[in-house]
């Protein structure tokens, strides 16, 4: 049985009412599944200031500007609103390749969860994921494989209360918003969106609907990331000051991959865009360390990018004459390192690189009065502790673990098991009727350095305005993800 409140849509407008009603679905721009789609141009250009002002970014007194809507486009906040409480959450997956593939073995692994309903334009693909939901004992799950809209008939269903979205960025925005407009709870891999129009656009029908829409930031589940968030918090850092994230990731081998990606659309980006293409693992954790949202706030960005080279070399050494992405021309720096700063004037490092030789790193850097924590490898110093001039176990602060970790030492899934931590989480809160730990407002902040890093880099590193997503609301503390366990 089912305890979730039905969804009441009465500050919606008379479309998007029809829309939660299971009535005709919205209009909305072609998603680009596929690899012919994925080579359309999507007119990215004038991504700077002054379209940050358009869309809500901060006058010289920090007041919000136009915000992109009006107070009858938009609802009240989303920030302290409870799921509504239910026995059992019923699940939704749209998009079932390497990402979505696997993360349904951990929704079938969380207790009180029922796979319902699965889409991808690949029907193997949602077939071979329905027997997965099967073999662990649930009833067989509908499948919308009919064509790249038929995520629609999925967000239709009325008993559906989580839609999870793990497709190529082009689509996230169109299924995120069709899913709160048909009443569902959205969660998204990263990034919520490639454009500021459209995160607005997001921050606003969240409101509206009065359904969560959720970046599914894993890496700030992390364990370490856990620890220095609760040890920030307990004051052992002294006053913060600076930090530091990144996403360096080797993936020309995969994006050049006939089968791992379906189709090139990653590496197309990197004809597109040439800033920051997936800053949420780094700016995610340091901006939970620094209350970002909740008491301070990203005011600025500024992003300078290395030439490209990378991918270009790559294909010369590695891709057949006549392979089709001899015809692509890279414009995305293969290094972008973007500066952050908030309204407290701490700074966070961004840096981005995956067309590169390199070893995986996120940097995970936090430095206050009182120390510094570096990962990567993972090491410390911190006054008392340590005095010596020489870094510190960081194994020493294992008491600091949040009680996630402590509950879950050996989680099961991939990404060292912060993929389960997070889920477990997302879906306790929904089965309790908790506010979650993370909202709209910081998918959205997570997520504008991919438009603005762009933008920065296209002005000479010129500083842009980052919106203030919270309306002004920034300004005062509230939980996070160092939440506390329920009772």
């Amino acid at each position: 049985m089912n305890e979730a409140t039905p969804h009441d849509p009465s500050n919606l407008t008379d479309t998007e009412a029809s829309a939660v009603s299971d009535g005709p679905a919205p209009s909305r721009r072609s998603v680009l599944w596929t690899a012919s789609a994925a080579g359309a141009g999507l007119g990215l250009g004038g991504l700077g200031a002054q379209q940050a002002a358009a869309h809500g970014a901060q006058t010289a007194d920090d007041t919000p500007a136009d915000e992109a809507a009006s107070p009858q486009q938009r609802g009240t906040t989303m920030i302290g609103v409870p799921f509504e409480r239910r026995s059992t959450v019923r699940v939704g997956i749209i998009g079932l390749g390497q990402r979505g593939g696997s993360m349904i073995d951990l929704f079938l692994a969380l207790p009180g969860v029922r796979v319902i309903a699965l889409c991808d334009p690949v029907r193997e693909k949602a077939e071979k994921a329905a027997r997965k939901v099967t073999a662990a004992g649930q009833p067989a799950p509908a499948i919308y494989a009919k064509n790249d809209h038929d995520f629609e008939n999925l967000c239709k269903r009325s008993d559906l209360d989580f839609v999870y979205v793990a497709t190529p960025w082009d689509s996230h925005f169109d299924m995120c918003k069709t899913a709160m407009l048909h009443g569902k709870h959205v969660g998204v891999e990263c990034p919520l969106a490639m454009e500021l129009s459209q995160l607005w656009e997001l921050v606003n029908i969240s409101e509206r609907t009065r359904r969560h829409c959720l970046q599914l930031e894993n890496c700030a589940y992390g364990r370490n990331e856990m620890r220095v968030l609760r040890m920030a918090h307990a004051g052992l850092f002294g006053d913060l000051l600076h930090g530091a994230g990144a996403y360096i990731h080797d993936l020309r081998g995969l994006m050049f991959s006939p089968t791992y990606y379906e189709g090139p659309w990653r590496r197309l980006w990197h004809t597109r865009l040439r800033g920051d293409l997936y800053p949420n693992h780094g700016f995610g954790p340091v901006a939970n360390y620094m209350d970002v949202n909740r008491s301070d706030r990203a005011v600025r960005i500024s992003t300078f990018g290395s030439p490209t080279g990378g991918l270009a070399a790559y294909r010369k050494d590695h891709m057949p004459p006549g392979d089709p992405s001899w015809k692509e021309s890279y414009v995305g720096s293969d290094m972008s390192i973007s500066l952050v700063q908030t309204a407290k004037g701490r700074v966070i490092r961004l840096e981005h690189c995956v067309s590169n030789p390199h070893p995986y790193s996120r940097l995970n850097i936090l430095g206050g009065t009182k120390g510094v924590f570096e990962d990567y490898p993972e090491r410390i110093y911190l006054e008392p502790d340590n005095n010596d001039d020489q870094w510190g176990d960081f194994a020493a602060y294992a008491d600091w673990d949040h009680w996630l970790w402590k509950e879950h030492a050996n989680p099961p899934g991939g990404h060292g098991g912060m993929d389960y931590i997070m889920l477990f989480r997302v879906m306790q809160c929904m089965r309790l009727g908790l506010v979650p730990d993370f909202d709209v407002y910081d998918a959205a902040t997570w997520t504008a350095p991919v438009p603005l890093s762009h933008a920065s880099i296209k002005a000479n590193g010129a500083p842009q305005a980052i919106p203030d997503f919270t309306r002004g609301l920034w300004k005062k503390a509230r939980p996070g993800i160092d939440s506390q366990k329920p009772e």
